[in-house]
């Protein structure tokens, strides 16, 4: 009887070992595309879609739940986000893309290290072929919108509407 448990046994383990997924391996550094889309501006902006852009640099775009016109994407927004930090403003990435070349952007997310919330590990990690991507859909986009308001130090209060992202409750 205990030979044929651990007969058992021993398929079972052999059986599992069979069902196992292969390793994955993933490297962002990779200059191969990761999207396929019939151009370069298209896989742009499906990265600025999947990526969160537009949740912070369009204004009212989070809280409508994504129905802000294309036509109104990436513009900034003037609500601002205070933390430890002092407060940030999102960008408007047509005016920040009107005045640099490609490979300037491109230099720009690789370096760039600014405030929070703005994930700059996660968009360091992008491929150079994303961050092309993102730069020619934003300047295929026209030239439009105010320049964000500029960021305040620590402790200053904003004038403008703000989202308080000072951590709160036990250990912050």
């Amino acid at each position: 009887m205990i030979v044929r448990h651990l007969v058992l046994l021993g398929a079972f383990a052999v059986g599992l070992g069979s069902c196992q997924q292969p390793e994955v391996k993933i490297s962002a550094a990779t200059d191969q595309p990761h999207v396929a889309a019939a151009s370069d501006i298209e896989v742009g902006r499906y990265l600025v879609l999947v990526s969160g852009c537009n949740d912070c640099h369009t204004a009212g775009y989070a809280v409508g739940d994504g129905r802000t016109p294309e036509a109104d994407w990436l513009k900034g927004a003037a609500e601002g986000f205070y933390g430890p930090w002092g407060t940030s403003y999102p960008q408007n990435l047509r005016r920040t893309v009107a005045g640099m070349s490609e490979d300037d952007w491109v230099e720009m997310l690789n370096t760039r290290a600014g405030l929070p919330p703005m994930p700059w590990p996660s968009v360091r990690a992008m491929a150079e072929t994303d961050k092309r991507a993102l730069y020619r859909y934003i300047k295929s986009l026209p030239f439009d919108g105010d320049p964000a308001p500029a960021a305040l130090p620590p402790g200053q209060v904003p004038t403008t509407a703000w989202v308080d992202m000072t951590p709160k409750g036990p250990g912050a």
